[in-house]
């Protein structure tokens, strides 16, 4: 007998008519002969209302009695779930997370969940009914009761199953799926039959609403297939698992996200232990830093940028300004009316001449690039916030995603074979500390040469033209990284391999004598890489990296970050005692 854990999102509990319908879903799946497990969300804006209750009676209410009142929303929600169940002639029980035996750690309001007991779940299952379970809720190691944070229902639901040993988890929500965009800002956005992990990850990091990547990391760590459905029609939806929906299609998906603010140090010096300097004052004050570019240094100064959201730019601003007097920076500057567009997608690790269309695409929009950063399976740009829409429909129509692959697999029957180890004792094991960190891998790539153009017009179209010339002489690019411009000129940076480096150099030399700009290069370069699952959402990753190579009193050079991925570039003199500082700094994480 099969085993699936179902989630319902609060529109899809928002009233008895959805409720009663969300029984029905659980009550299907157990007639086709599988054990069922439902995790539920508070109802509609019940949430948003216990909130402004609790503001209303203190104006600074303590989290942990913010955790005691919201997990009521769940208490309701699973409540009546259970006599909908009932009223249909099913067994239901109801359980709170802390009946559930979810055991969490104590922080209030974003707890993170330590381990999950089995027993009490499975003995109701093998009684044959259907289990009813409060989502975004847990119990701390001091029987207070905490809160998972945003996301937290999509995080309980993966979880249980991951430690269910379940076939499937179905994220009812109401969308129909995963699409290509978000398909209230673009039309012909379509719906994807399949999504791989790692560029769920991606695109939930880049606010694709569908799930939170919290979720997402359980499912990918744990293997769990997770099936997006609506709640509100039968369509197949989309399903996340190892694999994507195309090998041959270089790009998944894309999405804007706006409110982003860009702050930038310049002229900083460029020594080893800056960007720790730089990076740890915000880290201290919970900011989290999405986009980090770092670019080669001219003069012995460095510019280094980055991007928060706008609720979290004047303190942004407050950590890095006192940092900027004391590293002797020339200067801070910021901008809150800029959007960040990326295109994800597995393919573009095994293609060339991905960035040169992307690039191709936002030139004949007309749309300046303010900044890029790339990873394995992500590219993201910087541009003003106006263009931000006439940005993301050109590199949709540019990749063609309106268009279903033409090797994409039939739609799924909803039933994949998960390939998570049965051993129960083994996944138990496993499940300890169940949302650490965990780094995949620590790499050196020790084959690279970069070529920086300095002084680039700040411009569109120039990074299109630099990468169009280099698709053209078949150079396989890696890392890009565009800094912002001062005084109406840019730094452009990229790496290639070393055999690369005479055809690149050529190149850019020719780009660059039109343009005024000035070439420079290393041939002999180090790409050090941490990859794992939790990147994000563990805020020191990218400090733990930086303080590593600090104590070793390696350089960077260059910086780029994504959601599963960290890259640095140093000399290649440092690149075996950088990949043996990291390895050592993160052993306690590793897989």
């Amino acid at each position: 007998m099969g085993l699936i854990v179902q989630k319902f999102g609060g529109t899809s509990v928002a009233d008895p008519e959805k409720i009663q319908a969300a029984a029905r879903k659980a009550i299907r799946a157990q007639q086709q002969g599988n054990r069922v497990v439902v995790v539920v969300s508070a109802m509609g804006h019940q949430t948003d209302e216990l909130i402004r209750l609790a503001h209303q009676v203190n104006p600074r209410p303590p989290a942990r009695e913010m955790d005691m009142l919201l997990s009521t929303g769940e208490q309701v929600s699973v409540a009546l779930m259970a006599m909908a169940v009932q009223a249909m002639g099913y067994q239901a029980i109801s359980l709170t997370g802390a009946q559930v035996g979810i055991r969490t750690d104590s922080i209030f309001s974003k707890a993170r969940i330590r381990s999950i007991s089995t027993q009490r779940v499975q003995q109701l299952l093998n009684q044959g009914q259907i289990v009813i379970a409060a989502g975004f809720q847990g119990i701390d190691e001091n029987y207070n009761i905490t809160t998972l944070g945003r996301g937290g229902s999509d995080t309980t639901a993966v979880a249980l199953a991951a430690v269910l040993g379940a076939d499937q988890c179905e994220i009812y929500t109401d969308v129909d799926g995963v699409y290509t965009t978000d398909p209230r800002l673009l039309p012909e956005a379509r719906l994807m039959d399949y999504v791989s992990y790692d560029e769920m990850l991606e695109l939930a990091s880049l606010g694709a609403g569908v799930m939170h990547s919290r979720a997402i990391e359980f499912g990918k760590k744990f293997d769990v297939p997770i099936h997006v459905r609506s709640s509100f029609s039968d369509i197949p939806g989309t399903l996340i698992t190892t694999e994507p929906e195309s090998r041959t299609r270089p790009v998944t998906g894309a999405a804007w996200v706006r409110n982003e603010a860009r702050v930038t140090l310049r002229g900083v010096p460029d020594r080893p232990g800056v960007s720790l300097a730089l990076f740890a004052p915000i880290a201290q004050r919970n900011i989290a830093v999405d986009m980090i570019v770092q670019n080669v240094g001219a003069d012995g100064r460095a510019d280094i940028s980055f991007t928060v959201p706008h609720a979290d730019l004047e303190a942004a601003l407050e950590a890095v300004e006192q940092t900027a007097r004391e590293l002797g920076a020339q200067g801070v500057d910021s901008n809150n009316q800029v959007a960040k567009l990326s295109v994800v997608g597995l393919g573009m690790a095994r293609q060339t001449g991905v960035a040169r269309r992307m690039f191709q695409a936002l030139a004949q929009a007309g749309v300046n690039i303010l900044m890029i950063t790339t990873s394995e399976i992500k590219i993201s740009v910087l541009v003003p916030e106006e263009q931000g829409l006439a940005a993301l429909r050109a590199v949709h129509q540019a990749f063609r995603l309106h268009e279903k692959p033409e090797d994409a697999p039939p739609p799924h029957q909803g039933k994949v074979q998960r390939r998570g180890s049965s051993n129960a004792v083994a996944v138990v094991e496993h499940l300890r500390g169940m949302e650490d960190l965990l780094v995949e891998s620590v790499e050196l790539d020790d084959t690279q040469s970069r070529v920086t153009l300095a002084g680039v017009p700040d411009r569109p179209g120039v990074a299109a033209q630099v990468f169009d010339a280099l698709g053209q002489q078949g150079v396989f690019v890696d890392m890009i990284v565009q800094s912002f411009g001062r005084e109406g000129l840019a730094s452009l940076s990229f790496t290639v391999n070393q055999q690369d480096l005479a055809a690149a150099l050529r190149v850019a030399q020719q780009v660059a004598q039109p343009l005024g700009a000035r070439v420079s290069h290393a041939e002999q370069m180090a790409k050090l890489s941490v990859t794992g699952v939790g990147m994000r959402s563990h805020a020191g990753v990218a400090i733990r990296m930086f303080e590593a190579l600090a104590r070793q009193k390696i350089n960077i050079d260059m910086t780029s970050t994504s959601e599963v991925r960290i890259n640095v570039v140093v000399a290649r003199e440092d690149g075996s005692r950088g990949l043996a500082a990291l390895r050592e700094a993160f052993a306690d994480a590793m897989a």
